[in-house]
């Protein structure tokens, strides 16, 4: 039988964030927020199961002393105890403060994706906890470090106010952006492997756009956006509806918001949100060499998503304004409740954009297909998408990019697998669990799954997941990631009809990799299989000469971290960068 200490325990904890960064301030404050943190027994640090912050800086060779926290007498359990005295000072210049806000937003963040995926999630370098340094070296640098399993946050000095330093650890996109690259490598680790422009874009693309919207799902932002971007036309806590079309919402709330994105933001990776909303809404970016940059190719995502979302918002209020019965353009809403429906939109696209992922292959990701992983997730979820139609909004901004659905069918959506594979020599418990129940199943159906014969086939993951519908009704489905490989010397790809890019030595050793995602329902069937086929040649045959044009095969020396090379090389204005074979 349980106590009452275990059963009034919490589940989370609320902790006091930074809204955006230091630059945004209201009423010469800083804006905060708080934000819910899974309930845990924390160390020092904080440190928990998942998450530890180390604050060490490599430039000054400084051991900050951790972060005890607040534990109440009463329940034992953790309280907010910087919360009353966060002045301006304490926010910019308390090292414990800045440990907490990167605690908080990278747990929270590991949290909105387990909601999302309806599972635990692991880290993609096979450890359970992902470390933090929140002052780890004087540069306007941060990155996610797999071999150090570490997120790295710089700081330098602030360009604009003197005697003050910049830390990037205290901007939230800039941390939830961080945080994100580990968890989409726990969940797709060979999307940071070089391929495509697009999946290279991918990983900065889908890491601004979680971060984004992370940020504007805090209804306290959004009040103080609309308030600020809108005041000439406020009317007593109200705003008229004429404000609230979505071409005015982008011009008024989501370039304020990218104009207040302070220096950490800017000197780290430039202005994303800006930069994408100025985006046009046509193919002409495929013709720019300035976009061959992964992340400025991942900033057609990220105006997809933001374009979508600027739209939905406006339905939801003219949603609402009709249940106020408030018609006409002159009509007015308060802006609490509008606040709230552009917190709940943002909310609504980060689980299906983070659902989606398990509706990918598992290698070579494109924006197509992950449209399609996109327009699948949210009809599993939502079949009927009448009210606000999420779908249909998806599918015209990413189509006005040149973007179309990977699947043949109409609506997008992958097509489901037919009725010709073998179940009767597998046990339904444990294939829904077990990765060599899984592999028997794939092997006993490698035609019908058109699998290479002759490459080398590993079942990577099989992860059970349990997702609500808007309704409360549950989905189960099981997810299970297979991958295939080749590996030979270059001057055996034409027998394999793959093109062998001129300036690639014959001698040369190449890997060519494949797989599939399969969806199994709760019963055991097989709903979708997602691949990317290891003998696809028109595939293989692009990849490779990407990756001659990119220098991969002949590279000597890099940054220890992709990820800090992208951002290096960002801050270097570079179009075109070399990696590392060992990528």
């Amino acid at each position: 039988m349980a106590t009452s200490t275990t059963r009034n325990r919490p589940r989370t904890y609320p902790m006091t964030v930074v809204a955006q960064d230091p630059k945004f301030q209201v009423n010469g404050k800083i804006l905060t927020t708080t934000v819910d943190v899974p309930a845990e027994q924390l160390t020092p640090g904080p440190g928990g199961a998942r998450v530890k912050v180390i604050d060490y800086d490599a430039s000054t060779g400084t051991l900050y002393k951790p972060f005890v926290g607040c534990v109440s007498k009463r329940t034992g359990e953790y309280e907010d105890c910087l919360k009353g005295s966060l002045t301006n000072d304490v926010i910019e210049e308390n090292p414990w403060f800045h440990g907490q806000n990167v605690y908080a937003i990278t747990m929270n963040t590991l949290a909105r994706f387990e909601k999302a995926l309806g599972r635990r999630l692991s880290w993609g370098f096979g450890g359970h906890q992902l470390y933090i340094a929140p002052h780890a070296f004087c540069e306007a640098n941060a990155f996610y470090s797999e071999a150090d399993r570490a997120l790295m946050f710089g700081y330098f000095p602030s360009p604009f106010r003197r005697q003050k330093m910049v830390f990037c650890c205290l901007s939230y996109d800039i941390v939830a952006h961080e945080a994100t690259h580990a968890l989409l490598d726990g969940v797709r680790g060979r999307f940071t492997e070089p391929s495509s422009a697009d999946q290279d874009g991918f990983h900065e693309g889908f890491a601004d756009v979680i971060a984004l919207l992370a940020v504007l799902a805090s209804k306290d932002l959004v009040v103080a956006l609309l308030a600020k971007g809108t005041s000439a036309h406020r009317q007593g806590g109200h705003l008229p509806l004429r404000d609230l079309e979505a071409k005015v919402l982008k011009k008024s709330v989501l370039f304020t918001l990218a104009d207040e994105m302070g220096e950490a933001s800017e000197e780290v990776r430039g202005k994303p949100l800006r930069a994408s909303l100025g985006i046009d809404l046509n193919t002409a970016w495929r013709s720019n060499a300035d976009f061959d940059e992964p992340h400025r190719h991942g900033e057609i995502l990220v105006a997809a998503v933001l374009h979508t979302f600027a739209e939905v918002w406006h339905r939801r209020i003219k949603k609402l304004a009709e249940a106020l019965g408030r018609t006409g353009r002159d009509a007015t809403v308060q802006i609490e409740l509008l606040a709230e429906e552009g917190a709940t939109a943002a909310e609504s696209l980060l689980n299906v954009l983070i659902r989606a992922l398990d509706y990918t292959a598992p290698t070579h990701i494109t924006y197509r297909g992950y449209l399609s992983a996109l327009l699948t997730a949210d009809e599993q979820v939502v079949p009927d998408d009448s009210r606000y139609q999420y779908r249909e909004l998806l599918r015209e901004t990413f189509g006005a990019l040149g973007i179309t659905p990977s699947s043949r069918l109409k609506s997008g959506v992958w097509e489901p697998v037919g009725a010709h594979l073998r179940y009767d020599r597998i046990r339904f418990e444990s294939i829904l669990r077990d990765p060599e129940e899984t592999y028997r199943f794939i092997w006993d159906n490698r035609k019908a799954l058109e699998l290479a014969e002759g490459a080398y086939t590993k079942v990577e993951s099989v992860r059970p997941v349990a997702r609500v519908t808007p309704d409360g009704f549950y989905v189960r489905e099981t997810v299970a990631e297979y991958t295939q490989r080749i590996t030979l010397p270059a001057s055996r790809l034409r027998r394999l009809r793959i093109r062998q890019p001129d300036g690639l030595p014959d001698d040369q050793i190449i890997t060519l990799w494949g797989g599939g995602t399969l969806v199994f329902d709760e019963y055991g069937q097989v709903k979708f299989h997602i691949r990317n086929k290891v003998l696809n040649h028109d595939l293989q045959s692009k990849r490779l000469l990407y990756l001659t044009d990119s220098g991969y095969y002949s590279e000597d020396t890099a940054l220890a971290s992709a990820f800090a090379r992208r951002h290096l090389a960002r801050q270097l204005g570079m179009r075109a960068f070399r990696r590392q074979a060992t990528f």
